[in-house]
Order: structure tokens, then sequence, then C-alpha cells
């Protein structure tokens, strides 16, 4: 088995980001298009019905065509028949002037799954510890952090 070895090497994002150096002109190239993609989307989105904001999404700019990509077929069949509307709109952004057509796509976006929320509960005895540390504590803030955790126990049973 053979390692190869690394063409390139690390380089310090300040290299990167001044300017200085073949990556970084790659990388600026880079920022300009994701900056070109997000004016686009930001744009598109402040123009559209509101029903449609939350549907699209701009994926990429290459030889000319913007791809707008949206999550149900039933989006992709409205912008379509937007589409003429839609480059009018995106032509009034100086940069995106030489935009020569739309390309679509459907992306069935997967909701974000809602953390599962555990509530941790602190048994009074807990607290009083808390509380003793917090007492014998000289620093004043890690004394009042004790404080607020003690304050978050349980209360007795029987008290309401």
């Amino acid at each position: 088995m053979s390692i190869k070895a690394k063409r390139f090497r690390a380089q310090p994002t300040t290299t990167l980001l001044d300017g200085s150096g073949r990556r970084s002109s790659e990388l600026n190239g880079l920022m300009r298009v994701a900056n070109v993609i997000g004016r686009a989307q930001e744009h598109l989105r402040s123009h559209l019905p509101e029903e449609v904001r939350p549907h699209l999404f701009v994926g990429g700019y290459r030889q000319g065509k913007l791809t707008l990509i949206t999550d149900r077929a039933v989006w992709l069949t409205w912008l379509r028949y937007e589409q003429t509307r839609l480059l009018e709109l995106l032509r009034q952004l100086p940069e995106l002037e030489a935009v020569t057509g739309l390309t679509f796509k459907v992306r069935p976006v997967a909701p974000p799954k809602a953390p599962i929320i555990r509530p941790r509960a602190l048994s009074s005895q807990a607290a009083d510890e808390l509380s003793s540390c917090a007492r014998d504590t000289e620093d004043p803030r890690l004394k009042r952090a004790l404080e607020r955790l003690a304050a978050h126990a349980e209360p007795p049973t029987g008290a309401h």
C-alpha cells in the first residue's frame, strides 16, 4: 500500500483571503458566485407570492444559466409558467444581466427533526449541595452560577 503525498500544504486563511496566490483567486471566484446566488435568491423571494417563497432556492449559476430548486413538483410547474417574468426579475440585478436561461430541479427537502426535549430534574439534595458549594466559594461569578443552578431544583414534595 502506498501513501500519496499531498500536492498542496495547508495554508493560513489569511493567505487565502488576502488575495495572494492561485488558490486565493479560486476562493475569490467561489465567493463571488456564492454572493450572486444569495442576492438572486433574496431578490426572487422578495418579488414572489408569499406561498411560493419558502419553496424556492437558487442552486447554482453556470454558463449563463441559473438553477432554481423547489421542494415540490407543483411549484416546479408554477416556476416554469413564470419563467419569463423570473428572468426579467433576475436581470434587474447588475451581476445577473447576462442570465440566458433557467434550469429547474425538484429536490424534496426533509423537514428538520425537532430535538427530543428531555426535561431534567434537579433533586433538592443536589440543590442543597450546590448551595453549600456556593456559600463556600469566594469567586463571585462562580458563586452566582452555582446559586442559579441550585434554584432549578424540584420543589419539595407536598409544596406547590
